[in-house]
């Protein structure tokens, strides 16, 4: 049974497990009908031939209350693209695939590199970006929901719960994050956010004292959940990055531009399990060795921005107040995971805690030779201010695409 607690930073939304599916499901139909709800999923073709994602489409083939679904293919030659094409054909909902490295988006994309504003790496930012600037184009869409399509725990109450406190014409929030706990093989899992994000949080504020941004992060349960829903009208103006800095990006974007009354969290599974990247020591440019050095840059140029100067001795103070942190919180995990009859590997924990650690003075020094850099991708207000006719040719492409 979930608690009840609340941190006073946002809103904490539990599952007290008094309510069924269906009922939510039939509340959640009557709210789209005033706003319809899109979902928004970023996908490699790859994915296509996982186990994973063909569960998830079984499941969403059941949820009434989708009004459509845009999927982001990535990584797909044009026999690939027809492929999934057919794929996805089985939802019985209106649904688009943005095929990303077809020519006609390709062509879309040249339009936006004469202009400097083509996002200027591959991945999952790029491709959430692209599907935020088709629903924008389509005018359809009231909520706007987004996860990851290589979830092996899925289950459709998970969207539900997700959506229900944007789509609710009643409550006040305009952002939903989800969180749940990372359980798979009886293993407590979630190396990046238990020994990278938590600890980093808390020796920032030990070395740099208290500050609001860090308090409203700390609120979170699962910062660097991949699944969050929002309502449309903030598609236009957030800046996100193209990199794994997309959650932090979105959370920071969230309190650039709105009230911590209008963000809330929300309980959407009792366990979760999906794709689990490699530590990566040997290589900074892949796996979980990228991710944090892309997370702990997110979170340097966002404390920049409200005034807050890095220099080398304060990234080495940091570091080691991390280090010592994050061992400690090894201990306190593997306790939990004990308690509740899980495993934890406490040698390799360690070694991911000496990787993150590296990775802290690998970041800041990114950050200190290159202050200039401008990791987000341009607002969707921006992109129409330069190019106005840009988000109908994006609709165009696509439909084009679609037909062919």
């Amino acid at each position: 049974m979930a608690d009840f607690h609340q941190n006073g930073v946002v809103a904490t939304l539990h599952n007290l497990r008094e309510r069924s599916l269906e009922r939510m499901e039939k509340e959640l139909t009557v709210f789209s009908a005033s706003r319809p709800i899109t979902l928004i999923l970023p996908s490699l073709y790859s994915e296509l031939e996982a186990p994973a994602l063909e569960h998830i489409v079984s499941e969403l083939s059941q949820a009434p209350y989708i009004s459509e679904i845009v999927i982001g293919l990535d990584q797909a030659s044009e026999e690939q693209f027809r492929s999934a094409k057919h794929y996805f054909s089985r939802l019985p909902q209106k649904h688009t695939i943005l095929w990303h490295d077809g020519p006609r988006l390709r062509a879309v994309d040249e339009k936006l590199k004469a202009e400097d504003l083509s996002p200027d790496q591959p991945g999952k930012g790029r491709n959430v970006w692209f599907c935020m600037g088709y629903v924008l184009a389509a005018r359809q869409a009231g909520v706007v929901a987004l996860h990851d399509c290589d979830i092996v725990t899925y289950s459709r109450d998970m969207l539900a719960r997700l959506v229900y406190p944007v789509a609710n014409p009643r409550f006040p929030y305009v952002f939903s994050k989800g969180y749940y706990p990372r359980i798979a093989d009886r293993s407590l899992n979630g190396r990046v956010t238990r020994l990278l994000v938590t600890p980093i949080l808390l020796s920032l504020e030990k070395v740099m004292g208290h500050h609001p941004y860090i308090d409203y992060l700390k609120a979170f349960r699962y910062p660097l959940a991949g699944e969050f829903a929002m309502q449309t009208q903030i598609l236009s103006d957030i800046r996100i990055p193209s990199d794994w800095g997309l959650e932090i990006g979105v959370l920071s974007e969230m309190w650039r531009n709105y009230s911590t009354q209008s963000i809330c969290q929300v309980d959407i599974a009792d366990a979760y399990d999906h794709k689990h990247q490699p530590l990566s020591p040997e290589d900074a440019a892949k796996g979980l060795s990228r991710m944090s050095i892309d997370i702990t840059k997110a979170l340097y140029r966002k404390l920049a921005t409200d005034g807050v100067v890095f220099s080398q001795d304060a990234f080495r103070t940091l570091k080691a107040t991390y280090y010592r942190t994050a061992l400690d919180l090894v201990e306190t995990y593997y306790h939990d995971a004990r308690m509740n009859g899980l495993t934890t590997d406490r040698h390799r924990e360690e070694q991911a805690v000496e990787l993150f650690a590296a990775n802290l003075i690998e970041a800041g020094q990114v950050y200190l030779d290159n202050p200039n850099a401008t990791p987000f991708m341009p607002s969707w207000n921006r992109v129409q201010s330069a190019l106005p006719d840009l988000l109908r040719d994006i609709q165009e492409a696509v439909r084009l695409d679609a037909e062919d």
